[in-house]
């Protein structure tokens, strides 16, 4: 029993340590369009409204991929779905970089070198693109999570895994910043290039780092351990003899009949107003409502992301096992009530050092239910069906960047800021006493999923 005990923790730990890797650089070719926008105004003349379409379509569509492939990765090989993602993902970016080269085939460039609607179109459509390949990221590592990480300690293990949202978006900020800082903003299409080859490392790291269940190292499933192993001997699964109609009814049951799931996605797509707010649009707003240059911008969002972002996820996670009892959902209340509190005052403070402060909060509270609305979906759906559960949540989450993305770049360009802050301020608000409503839910659905189980055999 020891040696089971032992093998099973070097393959969590190496599986966290694996999806850490693999997701932040998932989003070093995600979250560089953010930093590039004010390079892409100034060089291309591509506007706020237009680059806020590009954002919206991107995420609506990514939203759409975290479902679809949220339903893949419960069928399909988890490891193969995400290294094809990464690889595909770098491809576009690299595209988008040498976009521009086309010029002669395709006349992308006005005689002032600004952008006609040809490039515009051209770019949009593979940032598009890449909202659906970004879509193989997520599905694969909350369901490898819930396969390789016990029910009881999910929520702080999971929150591990998350600081690759903070690290991949910290580090890529800070990156893109330095670049457009030392080469100006003629070099915009370095924080397409430099993010993608780096990215590139990842690929043979998920492949020959992850096992997609602990039954392929001969492990038995991993909720066992929470009541510990009788023996070193692996126990079936229990849905192994149930058939693929038997399994959709299981998947309804736990999933799109579950209001727990629907509330989790409600209050998902108001949190997600606020985070790509600050992610999307906050080397826009430090740089023309702060005074802040390019250089600056980027630090102040590297430092968001990486100390206010992380702190706050691991925090969450912990509180959450510890405090709640694995209830997550409770955690995440109070988060999103001093997240909107801490982003409010953000948007009155004059002082450069108390915005750099409530910046940093409004990251440290907002991550909190970032990380854990996943964890929340695993929970309720249980890890057989935690990928089509994320889905559903992240559906809700991205299809928020209808507001964040092209109504915010409109509102930032007919009214400025100031038209932005109080809506998603509200969004903070309705998304707090969305996710107050499962207070009394349970900590997980495995209760339920063995009643229905058994009502399906």
């Amino acid at each position: 029993m020891d040696n089971v005990v032992r093998k099973y923790r070097y393959w969590e730990w190496r599986t966290i340590a694996v999806l850490v890797i693999g997701y932040t650089l998932f989003y070093f070719v995600r979250k560089n369009l953010g930093m590039a926008i004010p390079a892409m105004e100034a060089e291309l003349g591509i506007s706020k409204t237009q680059l806020g379409i590009f954002l919206t379509l991107h995420s609506i569509i990514y939203g759409f991929s975290r479902f679809v492939n949220g339903l893949l990765v419960d069928r399909f090989s988890k490891k193969k779905i995400m290294a094809l993602g990464l690889f595909l993902t770098c491809a576009v970016n690299l595209f988008i970089c040498f976009s521009p080269k086309l010029n002669g085939m395709l006349n992308l460039l006005d005689a002032e070198g600004k952008a006609t609607l040809g490039l515009v179109y051209l770019i949009g459509s593979m940032w598009v693109l890449n909202g659906y390949l970004q879509g193989m990221g997520v599905p694969p590592c909350l369901s490898l999570l819930a396969h390789w990480i016990k029910p009881s300690e999910l929520a702080t293990k999971q929150s591990i895994w998350n600081v690759s949202h903070t690290f991949g978006a910290g580090i890529v900020v800070a990156l893109c910043g330095f670049m457009l800082d030392r080469y100006g903003y003629s070099a915009w299409y370095l924080c397409f290039l430099v993010p993608a080859l780096i990215a590139l490392i990842g690929i043979p790291v998920l492949w020959f780092g992850l096992k997609d269940d602990p039954s392929q190292v001969g492990l038995p499933p991993v909720e066992k351990m929470d009541d510990g192993l009788k023996d070193g001997k692996e126990e079936h699964n229990p849905l192994e003899n149930i058939d693929g109609a038997k399994y959709k009814r299981i998947i309804n049951k736990m999933v799109f009949s579950n209001p727990y799931i629907w509330i989790i996605a409600v209050s998902n797509f108001c949190v997600y107003v606020i985070r790509l707010t600050i992610l999307d649009w906050g080397a826009s707003f430090l740089t023309e409502t702060k005074g802040m240059d390019i250089a600056e911008a980027g630090g102040l969002l590297a430092t968001t992301e990486i100390v206010g972002g992380t702190l706050g996820m691991l925090l969450a996670g912990w509180i959450s096992d510890k405090l709640f009892k694995s209830k997550a959902h409770r955690t995440c209340f109070f988060c999103i009530i001093f997240a909107t509190l801490a982003f409010t005052l953000f948007w009155k403070c004059e002082s450069m050092t108390m915005s750099f402060i409530l910046l940093v909060l409004s990251a440290f509270f907002i991550y909190g239910p970032q990380a854990l609305y996943g964890v929340c979906a695993s929970q309720q759906a249980t890890k057989h069906a935690a990928g089509t559960g994320n889905g559903i949540v992240g559906i809700f989450g991205y299809a928020s960047s209808i507001v964040s993305g092209v109504i915010f770049g409109s509102l930032a360009e007919t009214g400025g800021w100031d038209s932005v802050f109080p809506v998603a301020i509200a969004f903070g608000v309705v998304g707090a006493i969305a996710i107050g409503l499962m207070w009394n839910a349970p900590a997980n659905g495995y209760e339920k999923l063995s009643k229905v189980i058994n009502d399906v055999r």
